[in-house]
């Protein structure tokens, strides 16, 4: 008896572990994996289309564009501001500012359909790419001002401001993320693969 005690007792252990296990994979909608799993930029297939596409090079070449144009075109709106000169100079800088980031944006889009299957809100740059739609609606509304002469000169420079404080918060979500796929893909070379440790062994 004793036996088949402890017998019984050995198997209603192993089932509530089983329980438990099936719980938290209905819990969570994918096997308790851990944290770091999840939190992955890319897949191993994404890496590999990351890496294959010209659009990443693409993409790596406009965004210095855009910031140098965005540098060169905050000095401009800052001294309108500040001197009252050489509104027809600013205006032209954001205009074209405002251009090099409609670029970046169709061909980011691509860039992400290829990588990721899909043009926009890819999980892995979802907010970034919300945030992206306020920069892209505030330049947009700057344009607007300006050809549809909705706003007086000091408005749509201060407009145009309001619009680059979005695109450098943006940016630099999207260079934490690059510093973050860089970090993981100096720890996925480093890792040995199991495959190759039992190879070895």
């Amino acid at each position: 008896m004793a036996g088949q005690t402890g017998s019984r007792s050995a198997h209603d252990q192993r089932a509530v572990s089983a329980a438990s296990a099936s719980h938290l994979r209905t819990e969570s909608g994918r096997p308790n994996s851990p944290e770091k799993a999840s939190s992955q930029l890319y897949t191993p297939d994404q890496r590999a289309r990351r890496d294959a596409t010209p659009w990443t090079l693409v993409q790596g070449i406009l965004a210095p564009v855009q910031f140098l144009v965005f540098l060169i075109s905050l000095v401009l709106v800052i001294r309108y501001l500040v001197t009252g000169e050489g509104f027809a100079l600013a205006t032209w800088s954001v205009v074209i500012k405002t251009l090099v980031l409609y670029t970046i944006m169709v061909t980011g889009a691509i860039w992400e359909k290829v990588v990721f299957g899909r043009y926009l809100f890819a999980p892995s740059f979802f907010w970034e790419d919300v945030f992206s739609m306020l920069v892209l609606a505030l330049h947009t509304a700057y344009l607007a001002a300006v050809f549809f002469n909705l706003l007086d000169a000091e408005g749509q420079m201060l407009l145009a401001l309001a619009a680059y404080v979005t695109y450098v918060i943006n940016a630099a979500q999207f260079v934490w993320k690059l510093r973050q796929a860089r970090l993981q893909g100096a720890v996925s070379s480093t890792t040995p693969s199991p495959y190759s440790m039992g190879a070895a062994s």
